[in-house]
């Protein structure tokens, strides 16, 4: 059966770099249909849904909508509204009443999980409706997929950040510690081991999630750099956490603050790396020793984003809008990797991928738990486009010394 109506596009969580792209491969893809009558897109996502704050997509020029899919950021603003049964209700009521029988929404998995309860509410009511998820996220989580958009651009932004990192560290010797974005997945974090080119570049040291961080084997893993190389890069993940699960961030205060999804906050202070810096400086009696912290700068750079990425975003809008139009059914639209380097899109369940968290695979690590492996270099590299940046260096020999042979 073959749906006519209208289209309702909606953008939630952390912006991305390529994050535009999906919606406008969904927009120009719907525009196609004679069974649509309007393309709406939602402000502030499902916020924007429950108030009726709807730009009309329709009435956007092709030439305007192709110069936002290269803007960073949701141009469709965004939301931290982790909508419970209620709330999608509210959504769901306004949908039917604008005659929506199309439904996207791109985000994470808590987006998918808004758009299962969503789907689940059309079904009870007997109100026919398609409701697909298009994945985005930086932190590369969202399960049943090779990788996410959204994450190939960070993780560009990333290794050519510690590439810089690296290089100002090897001129003027000390410790340098970055912190890097991922609360339970250390696949942004791990991407800075691309940065390594020469036998002793950094980072040295990578800590990821995924392994519990022991404090003890933390600073005899950097004196053990420092002594080998005179200087030493260390890339930690903002979600490191001790061996009771507790992150390591929230040691440094007795306030701890949370966001709409009941999660603790990471990101937005330098608390954890000023933290790691202190125990560097108190115990190892090391002077030089400084730390920064990526932030948000992560999602959005303008200037370091994976051609990759751009055109399995816009790939991925296109294909929700197909699957939803062409074959009339509901799911998430997931990425699969045939080849290398070649992907293939798969239409997953909702209650498959809504609510969960994937992380990184045993073999991306190293024994130790303080770097990754080459088979995560592998995995990783092609999603990081063309053009990556490369650091080189003088290998001119040395003059004949005269006054000091």
């Amino acid at each position: 059966m073959q749906l006519q109506g209208k289209v309702v596009i909606a953008q939630g969580g952390g912006p991305t770099a390529v994050i535009n792209q999906s919606l406008v491969g969904e927009v120009l893809e719907s525009r196609k249909y004679p069974q649509i009558t309007k393309v709406y897109g939602a402000l502030n996502g499902v916020e924007g849904i429950v108030n009726e704050n709807f730009l009309d997509l329709s009435q956007e020029t092709t030439h305007n909508l192709e110069q936002v899919a290269c803007t960073p950021a949701s141009a469709l603003l965004s939301t931290r509204v982790k909508p419970d049964g209620k709330y999608c209700s509210e959504i769901f009521k306004v949908l039917k009443a604008h005659d929506v029988r199309y439904f996207f929404y791109i985000g994470g998995n808590d987006s998918a999980d808004t758009v299962r309860i969503v789907n689940e509410n059309a079904r009870k009511s007997d109100y026919e409706l398609r409701a697909i998820h298009i994945p985005k996220t930086i932190d590369n989580d969202l399960v049943l997929n090779d990788h996410t958009p959204g994450y190939g651009s960070a993780a560009r932004y990333v290794a050519e950040t510690f590439m810089g990192i690296n290089l100002d560290n090897r001129a003027l010797p000390g410790i340098h510690i970055c912190v890097v974005m991922g609360r339970h997945a250390g696949f942004l974090t791990a991407a800075s081991v691309i940065a390594q080119k020469y036998y002793d570049d950094g980072p040295h040291l990578i800590y990821l999630p995924e392994r519990v961080f022991n404090i003890d084997k933390f600073l005899a893993d950097v004196k053990k750099v420092y002594d080998t190389n005179g200087r030493c890069v260390i890339a930690v993940s903002e979600g490191i956490t001790d061996e009771d699960g507790n992150p390591i961030a929230t040691k440094l205060t007795d306030c701890v603050e949370t966001d709409a999804h009941g999660n603790v906050q990471l990101s937005g202070n330098g608390s954890l790396g000023d933290m790691l810096v202190d125990l560097i400086k108190k115990r190892l009696n090391i002077s030089r020793v400084r730390a920064d912290t990526l932030g948000y700068p992560q999602r959005n750079f303008i200037a370091s984003i994976s051609d990759i990425d751009q055109c399995e975003a816009r790939e991925v809008g296109e294909k929700a809008a197909q699957f939803a139009l062409w074959h009339n059914i509901d799911g998430s639209i997931t990425i699969q990797r045939t080849g290398y380097y070649s992907v293939d899109y798969v239409l997953k369940p909702l209650q498959d991928i809504a609510g969960k968290t994937k992380v990184m695979p045993d073999e991306f690590i190293n024994a130790e738990g303080n770097g990754v492996t080459d088979a995560f270099k592998f995995y990783v590299r092609p999603l990081l486009g063309s053009g990556l940046h490369v650091a080189h260096r003088l290998r001119a020999p040395m003059a004949e010394k005269i006054l000091n042979k």
